[in-house]
């Protein structure tokens, strides 16, 4: 066994002690009453949900319909449009803030900091509800100016902390070489505090994907308000909970696609090498200097 293997099994096990036969037979045990608590519950909520007749074939035949399947798809084409742009416009509104909060420039840096903080602190629905009411600013436009606005200023501090990561004798020694201080941010900074940001920013867009369905509030026809449309029809009896049972998966799946997603970026980062092997020439003789 090499000494790199002995290393690695070191610093595997250094906190970590590998559990006895009594302490295997108490986590078997919290397993097996973990996993009837578990199954107790959803057993639980089957019966209730059979018990109110929430599988009656009333309920669910709406979804059959064509024009309701072509409801909810445009429901979810317009979550996903909403969510392309505030996703984008986030991330330009996040660049602008935070190059103003790392200004050498006070009243710039001042002012960036203040359009931070105070979108950071307001509910995403309130000032929705204010663009949409006050502004009479359209459903769409006011959903996406909203989530610009919030999700903008986390991102801004995303990027300032990510940027301030980098050690600072990166910034000095590009300073020391002449580089002005935008080509410092443009090529070495950013591309270094891209690997610590990256994961933060995707979580980030899982929030403003979530954040759209409050576009129904405002009656922008986006995935929920198609739900909503169809769980108060009385000619279906009503189908609220099948509606749930059908938009929550589809909710689930594209909020866990994105999370995968930053989890996958993460572990490629960490498994990529910092730096990568080449091929140096042989050293050949040299031109004779004059005087030698």
């Amino acid at each position: 066994m090499t000494a790199h293997a002995l290393h690695g099994d070191q610093e595997s096990t250094a906190l970590y002690d590998v559990p006895g036969p009594n302490a295997l037979r108490r986590h078997f045990l919290y397993g097996i009453v973990s996993t009837v608590v578990i199954l107790g519950l959803l057993a639980w909520i089957l019966y209730l949900l059979f018990d109110t007749h929430q599988f009656t074939a009333a309920k669910w035949r709406p979804f059959v319909y064509e024009g309701i399947q072509e409801l909810l798809l445009k429901g979810l084409g317009n979550t996903l449009r909403a969510f392309v742009y505030a996703s984008v416009l986030s991330l330009v509104l996040g660049a602008v803030l935070a190059t103003g909060r790392l200004s050498v420039h006070r009243p710039v840096r001042w002012a960036a900091t203040l359009c931070v903080e105070f979108f950071r602190a307001m509910p995403v629905l309130v000032m929705i509800f204010f663009i949409f009411v006050a502004l009479k600013v359209q459903p769409l436009p006011a959903l996406v100016a909203g989530l610009t606005l919030y999700n903008g200023s986390v991102l801004a501090e995303v990027f300032r902390t990510g940027i301030n990561s980098v050690e600072r004798g990166q910034r000095e020694a590009a300073y020391a070489l002449g580089m002005r201080k935008t080509q410092v941010m443009t090529f070495v900074l950013a591309p270094q505090a891209v690997r610590a940001m990256l994961p933060a920013i995707i979580s980030q867009l899982v929030v403003a994907l979530k954040d759209t369905s409050l576009g129904f509030l405002i009656t922008y026809e986006e995935f929920l308000h198609a739900g909503k449309l169809i769980a108060s029809n009385l000619d279906y009896d009503l189908p609220f909970i099948p509606v749930v049972m059908v938009i929550s998966p589809i909710y689930i799946g594209m909020c866990m696609l994105l999370s995968w997603f930053a989890t996958w970026v993460a572990r490629r980062e960490r498994r990529s090498p910092k730096t990568k092997a080449v091929e140096v020439a042989p050293a050949e003789p040299g031109t004779v200097l004059p005087g030698r």
